[in-house]
């Protein structure tokens, strides 16, 4: 088996955590605080793939403010200035406590490392503004390149591109099954973030490595 030369990450439930994007506004949320992450999600991830379905590709931004639209409305909590301060505080999601110390340790294996996302390149690049570990990645990829979102091959194949090696030489690591169903399926080595403890599906069980935390990583890769 070839050796992992790269890993690239999935950024948004992988290394940055999405409850971060309600927490600070959970008093004006109140009960409703996580329905309206959950619908958020649902709908975020929903209208990614029903736009590569139709080929009518609008950029993350755009599908995540109109997925909280959706969110906020169906929990009774219609509020332009609400709407925009957790949009402000998805811009500036908190990462995952062990994601720097993580990174540092594949870094420092010799292995390049890089972030692979739905996210646009603003997007992205306002996640890791203020990150510590932003020095460490050597690429930086967005799915705008190929203007379909994951699980389209075509969004895998740039990750491949990007670093100029076979799928077989890179490590995939996301928290999300789907996405790392679909990295299996297109050959790279993947690491399922089960974080939640949830039922293993997308064939995971016997095509990816399944742990519950970015700490683990370096111990499981070969």
């Amino acid at each position: 088996m070839a050796a992992i030369e790269a890993v690239l990450f999935d950024a948004y439930g992988t290394l940055f955590d999405l409850r971060s994007a309600v927490a600070p506004h959970a008093a004006r949320l109140g009960d409703r605080s996580e329905r309206v992450l959950a619908l958020w999600r649902q709908k975020q991830l929903e209208y990614t793939w029903t736009a590569s379905l139709r080929n009518a590709y609008r950029d993350f931004d755009t599908v995540t403010r109109d997925a909280l639209a959706f969110a906020l409305a169906a929990e009774n909590r219609a509020d332009d200035a609400l709407a925009a301060v957790l949009m402000e505080s998805f811009h500036a999601l908190v990462p995952y406590p062990d994601a720097e110390a993580t990174l540092r340790a594949l870094k420092a294996r010799g292995l390049r490392l890089g972030i692979l996302s739905n996210g646009t390149p603003t997007m992205l690049e306002r996640l890791l503004e203020t990150q510590a570990f932003a020095g460490l990645l050597d690429c930086v990829i967005s799915v705008d390149a190929v203007k379909v979102f994951k699980p389209d091959r075509r969004v895998y194949q740039l990750g491949a591109d990007s670093l100029g090696l076979t799928p077989d030489r890179i490590g995939f690591v996301s928290g999300n099954a789907w996405d790392a169903g679909g990295a299996a399926g297109f050959g790279f080595r993947v690491f399922w973030l089960n974080r939640a403890g949830q039922p293993i599906e997308y064939g995971l069980a016997e095509r990816a490595t399944t742990l519950s935390t970015l700490a683990e990583i370096p111990a499981a890769l070969p």
